[in-house]
């Protein structure tokens, strides 16, 4: 089951993770939506940071979030697309009226055989979902000591954050793919970046602190990154397009 102390951290932020963290690159899009999708769905949209790569492609969008402050930053950058209040578990719209479901950035909070069952709800027969998330690139040294930093528990980050696989329940993989990608990054964003993310939203603020200077201490003494002000950070995105059965 998913944290829920984590999960929730999200609740308070909006404005912030729209600016700080990275948007997806147009090649997932390329991926997972043809033009001209009927209806597509951005589940756990968030602030739309993958809503925004929909808009162009689906004749119609929704985006469903359960923070209204999230939804409201979505909302002021994509004024035509429909937001609803609303969980993976508990999606409100209805039954056989989407073509696409986007998850990005979100599955791995959700419980996974509730959230399948519902997508499998509102999907039309064989619809499409899509999964997605970015992650340190494993070839980039100080990305992949920050991100340990921020997951104690993962001693591997090129093994994260992906809970998906073959067999999500009433699904079939079609197609997998890892696409490369760089984002250039100030320092002072690099480090705003990692205050949008769910163990520093929850922390108690000595440990907030504690983990941020880490990360200081990492940017400071890696010869990469070293006295640089501006910098370029890889990412790998990963994307799993399942078919529904």
């Amino acid at each position: 089951m998913p944290n829920e102390k984590l999960a929730r951290s999200f609740e308070s932020t909006g404005e912030d993770y729209d600016r700080y963290r990275p948007g997806f690159p147009i090649e997932a899009a390329d991926a997972i939506a043809p033009m001209g999708v009927p209806v597509a769905l951005d589940l756990g949209a968030g602030t739309g940071k993958f809503t925004e790569r929909l808009v162009d492609r689906a004749d119609r969008v929704l985006a469903v979030d359960p923070s209204a402050r999230m939804l409201a930053v979505l909302r002021a950058k994509l004024p035509s697309v429909e937001t609803h209040i609303g969980t993976a578990e508990h999606i409100p719209v209805p039954d056989d009226s989407v073509d696409l479901v986007t998850v990005a950035q979100a599955f791995h909070w959700f419980d996974r055989e509730r959230a399948c069952a519902e997508i499998l709800r509102v999907l039309v027969p064989h619809g499409r979902l899509a999964l997605l998330w970015n992650g340190p690139d494993p070839a980039c040294a100080w990305d992949q000591a920050c991100y340990r930093v921020a997951h104690p528990w993962v001693s591997d980050s090129s093994l994260a954050p992906a809970p998906a696989d073959d067999s999500l329940p009433g699904f079939e993989l079609r197609a997998r793919t890892a696409i490369s990608w760089t984002d250039q990054v100030t320092r002072s964003d690099y480090l705003a970046r990692w205050q949008t993310v769910s163990t520093f939203l929850a922390a108690e603020p000595a440990e907030r602190d504690a983990m941020t200077s880490e990360i200081e201490r990492i940017l400071d003494t890696d010869l990469d990154v070293a006295g640089r002000e501006t910098f370029d950070l890889p990412h790998v995105t990963d994307v799993y397009v399942y078919g529904a059965l």
